[in-house]
C-alpha cells in the first residue's frame, strides 16, 4: 500500500514537532505502507525569509524568491530524514526538483506540468521513505520555481497522483473538514465524507483547511484525499467522489463565511452595448476578482445600475480602474463593511426550495440579503458584516448540520 503524507508548517513548526512527525511516520512504516512524505517549511519561515529579502529590496526578483523561499521546505525535509534514519528507518530527503516535479516559468506561482517518477519509484523499491520538499518544482530552463499559496498541497495531490497512491493524506492542526467554523458555531460537526465539488465550493468561499487548487487537481486524477490532524489519532474527512445516491439525501454539507469582501455599487451607468465588457476587462487586466455581479434593468434615461463584490484588498485597485469610467457613471459607492455567507451541497442537485428556505431562515432573524450567486450546489449571499456569525449560526441551525 502506497501513502503520500503531507504534513503542513505547523506540523512541522519545531524541532519537537518534527520529531512527533517522525514518530507518526515511523509507526505508518511498520505497518508495512509504502511511503512518500511531503514536507512544508517550518511554520514562520517563509515569513521570515520574506522579511529577509524585503530588507534589501522592496521589489525583489522574482527568480530569485523563489530560490530563496524553496529553501525553507529542503530544510525541513533533510531534518525530517535525519531523525527517521536515526531511528532505524531508510530515509531519502529529495527536492522537487530530484522528486521530477516540472512546472511552467511563472516564478513564485508555477503550475505543475508533470512528473517524472522514475527517481521516487527506484528510491521507493529500495525500501526507503522518500521524504519531498513540498511546494517547489524546476521548469524547462532548469529554475527553481515555488507553486503559491498552499503549494505543498499541490506537491502531495500531484505526487500521489502520478505515483497511483492509494491515498493522499493532508496534515495540519486541524481533524477534518467541518460542517461550519467551530470558533462560530460550537455545534459544528465533522464530516466523515464530502465530495471534491463541495470541498471545491467550501474551499473558494473561505474554509481554510485545504486551497482549491489541490482539490481541483486532486477530482481531475482521482486522488482520495484524508485531511486530518499531526496532533491525535482521530479520523480524519474523506475527499473524494460520493458513490450512492443515498448521498443526495443531504441537502447540505457546510456552511462558509468569507469576511474578506467589498462590494462596488455604480450608478448611472450608461447602458449602451460593451459598457460592461469595458469595466470587467479593465478590472481583469490589473488582476482584480471579481465575484458577484448584478445589473439592473435599464431606467427610462437609458442607464442602469451596477455591483459587484472584490477581495477588500483589491478595493483600491478597483477604485482606480472605476475613475477611468468617470464619463459613464454617475456616481460609485463602496462598502467594506460586507461578508459573504454560503452553503455547501450535493443534494441542492436533486431537491427545490433550499435557497428558500435559507432566505426565510435569515429573514427570521432580521438579516438583510443585499446580493445572491447560485451554482448547482450552492447559494451564496452578501450580508451586513456585522450579522455575518449570526448568520451561519442560523443556517447552520435551519439546515440540521449540528445534529
Amino acid at each position: 500500500m502506497l501513502v503520500v503524507q503531507k504534513y503542513g508548517g505547523t506540523s512541522v513548526g519545531s524541532l519537537e514537532r518534527i520529531e512527533s512527525v517522525a514518530n507518526r511516520v515511523a509507526r505508518a512504516r511498520e505497518e508495512g505502507k509504502d511511503l512518500v512524505i511531503v514536507v512544508s517549511a517550518m511554520s514562520g519561515e517563509t515569513n521570515k525569509l520574506i522579511e529577509y529579502a524585503h530588507h534589501f529590496s522592496k521589489n525583489p526578483s522574482k527568480r530569485e524568491m523563489d530560490m530563496l523561499l524553496s529553501s525553507g521546505e529542503r530544510v525541513t525535509a533533510a531534518l525530517l530524514a535525519i531523525a527517521l534514519n536515526e531511528m532505524g528507518h531508510k530515509t531519502i530527503a529529495l527536492t522537487g526538483r530530484q522528486a521530477g516535479i516540472k512546472t511552467d516559468n511563472a516564478h513564485t506561482f508555477a503550475r505543475i506540468e508533470s512528473i517524472d517518477t522514475t527517481r521516487l519509484e527506484e528510491e521507493i523499491g529500495k525500501g526507503n521513505i522518500v521524504i519531498v520538499a513540498g511546494f517547489q518544482g524546476i521548469n524547462e530552463d532548469g529554475e527553481v520555481t515555488t507553486l503559491g499559496r498552499g503549494g505543498s498541497d499541490l506537491s502531495a495531490v500531484a505526487l500521489a497522483g502520478a505515483l497511483k497512491a492509494d491515498a493522499c493524506e493532508i496534515y495540519s492542526d486541524v481533524d477534518g473538514i467541518y460542517t461550519t467554523d467551530p470558533r462560530i458555531e460550537p455545534k459544528a460537526k465533522k464530516l466523515d465524507h464530502i465530495s471534491y465539488d463541495e470541498m471545491l465550493e467550501l474551499a473558494s468561499l473561505g474554509a481554510k483547511v485545504l486551497q482549491n487548487r489541490s482539490v481541483e487537481l486532486a477530482k481531475k486524477m482521482g486522488v482520495k484525499i484524508v485531511a486530518k490532524s499531526s496532533f491525535s489519532d482521530a479520523e480524519g474527512t474523506v475527499i473524494s467522489d460520493k458513490e450512492g445516491e443515498s448521498m443526495e439525501e443531504v441537502l447540505v454539507s457546510g456552511v462558509a463565511l468569507d469576511k474578506n469582501q467589498a462590494r462596488v455599487s455604480l450608478r448611472g451607468v450608461t447602458d449602451r452595448p460593451g459598457i460592461a465588457a469595458e469595466i470587467f476587462s479593465n478590472l481583469a487586466k490589473e488582476n482584480i476578482v471579481v465575484d458577484m455581479i448584478i445589473q439592473n434593468a435599464s431606467t427610462d434615461d437609458g442607464t442602469t445600475n451596477l455591483g459587484f463584490t472584490v477581495p477588500q484588498n483589491q478595493l483600491e485597485d478597483a477604485k482606480r480602474v472605476m475613475e477611468s469610467f468617470d464619463h459613464d457613471l454617475a456616481g460609485a459607492d463602496y462598502d467594506e463593511s460586507v461578508a459573504k455567507v454560503s452553503i455547501v451541497g450535493v443534494g441542492m442537485k436533486s431537491h427545490s426550495g433550499v435557497a428558500a428556505a435559507a432566505f426565510s431562515a435569515l429573514a427570521k432573524s432580521g438579516i438583510n440579503i443585499e446580493m445572491i450567486s447560485t451554482s448547482e450546489i450552492k447559494v451564496s449571499m452578501i450580508i451586513d458584516e456585522k450579522f455575518s456569525e449570526l448568520a451561519v449560526r442560523v443556517l447552520h441551525e435551519e439546515f440540521g448540520l449540528d445534529k
